[in-house]
């Protein structure tokens, strides 16, 4: 018995000897492996190609910019306002509640319905005005409704900017227009709208084309109509929306879809009176740079393995396999380098459980950080103890 246990002393002798280093490998997809469709006219796109003094052009579907021109300055934005005033509504009030009009709200400067203190309206009535003609007054008396006061709703618009990543955005009206400490960016204001583009409620309203409907006392009748040029004169698009005051310029949020590819550009300060078409000119050379030059790409498949790790102290005495439970795919052009760097230890110490985290996988595209994802364990490995030993012994010794 005495020679059983100096056996099983020298068998576990390494067990609490666990290996801290890991190892960093990095691999590439090369050029080759990233084409557009190769018939499709390329186009490049600059700074100087770009009326507006601020632009930016984002993946809708990841967040990932592909283009900007002074995309992170804090400035005002006008009536694009309007599509966070939208969000917080339709994520927070009741569509059939009946509005009724404050002094405040019926005192709003054009662009106007005109309604008139004390007269009540449907709210989903007055999200029509909001958007398709950019009223000022109905943006008011929505927002007292749904927040309590103008200022109670821009917390609310405030709270859902950080929640969204909108970090370095401030509301203060619910309309856009000029205000002290009232400004976002246009990389902000492209999160907002990608983020609003999933929600049917406010694709149904931005693409209407005319909309009717009437004053709940007197039943004054109203018909507005979408002021948005982009909407029908580009293939694929979704909308968004437009903006002007003095402090502004000339705003325009929108988004395009073609098959796999879905793109939100943002202009601000596109010029100013009589410049009003710079603000299309701008969206529409944007959206065709994006949709020349990028190509959907899956770069990493759900399953794909990596190299085996040694385990330590296991009654397998096998190897485990890391693998990645996510598939990434992308928009990339020509011109991007996508490398991964995994991050795996040398060798791991039983025991492992199948699914157990063993790693992670950093995708870059351009030499930045785009994604971390976690390795897990492919299988189980149970560990090496000393009554698994002790039997092990004891069953070879009655074997003999």
């Amino acid at each position: 018995m005495g020679i059983i246990c100096f056996i099983i002393a020298f068998l576990l002798a390494g067990c609490d000897k666990e290996k801290e280093r890991t190892a960093h490998h990095i691999y590439s997809i090369g050029e080759e492996t990233i084409q557009v469709d190769a018939d499709a006219k390329k186009q490049t796109l600059e700074g100087t190609d770009i009326y507006a003094k601020y632009a930016l052009l984002m993946d809708a579907d990841n967040r990932r910019v592909l283009f900007e021109k002074q995309g992170y300055e804090k400035v005002p934005m006008a009536s694009t306002t309007k599509i966070m005033t939208l969000l917080v509504v339709l994520e927070n009030a009741n569509l059939e509640d009946v509005v009724t009009v404050s002094e405040h709200a019926a005192s709003m400067p054009d662009v106007q319905l005109n309604i008139k203190t004390n007269e009540q309206y449907i709210l989903k009535d007055l999200l029509y005005s909001l958007m398709l003609e950019s009223h000022n007054d109905t943006a008011v008396a929505i927002a007292e409704h749904v927040g309590g006061s103008v200022e109670g709703f821009a917390v609310m618009m405030n709270e859902k900017a950080k929640e969204l990543g909108a970090y370095d955005t401030n509301f203060v009206t619910p309309n856009g227009l000029d205000a002290k400490e009232h400004y976002t960016t246009a990389y902000d204001l492209a999160l907002i709208a990608s983020y609003a583009i999933t929600n049917q409620q406010f694709l149904d309203i931005i693409q209407t084309r005319t909309y009717s409907f009437h004053e709940q006392t007197t039943g004054k009748h109203f018909t507005v109509n979408n002021k948005d040029r982009f909407l029908d004169s580009y293939d694929g698009a979704i909308g968004i929306k437009t903006g002007f005051t003095n402090d502004a310029g000339y705003c325009f949020v929108g988004a395009a879809k073609r098959d796999d590819k879905t793109f939100v550009s943002v202009v601000l300060a596109c010029g100013w009176p009589p410049n009003k078409t710079y603000k299309w000119k701008d969206t529409t050379k944007m959206m065709d740079y994006g949709m020349q030059n990028y190509a959907n790409k899956e770069i990493l498949k759900k399953g794909t393995t990596f190299q085996k790790i040694e385990v330590l102290d296991s009654i397998e005495n096998e190897s485990i396999t890391p693998y990645v439970n996510e598939s990434v795919a992308l928009l990339l052009s020509e011109k991007d380098h996508v490398q991964f760097d995994v991050k795996l230890p040398v060798t791991l110490k039983a025991p492992i459980k199948k699914g157990e985290t063993l790693g992670e996988i950093t995708i870059l595209v351009n030499d930045e950080k785009y994604k971390v994802l976690p390795l897990y364990s492919k299988e189980n490995r149970v560990k090496i103890t000393y009554s698994y030993i002790l039997k092990k012994l004891i069953y070879q010794y009655m074997l003999e």
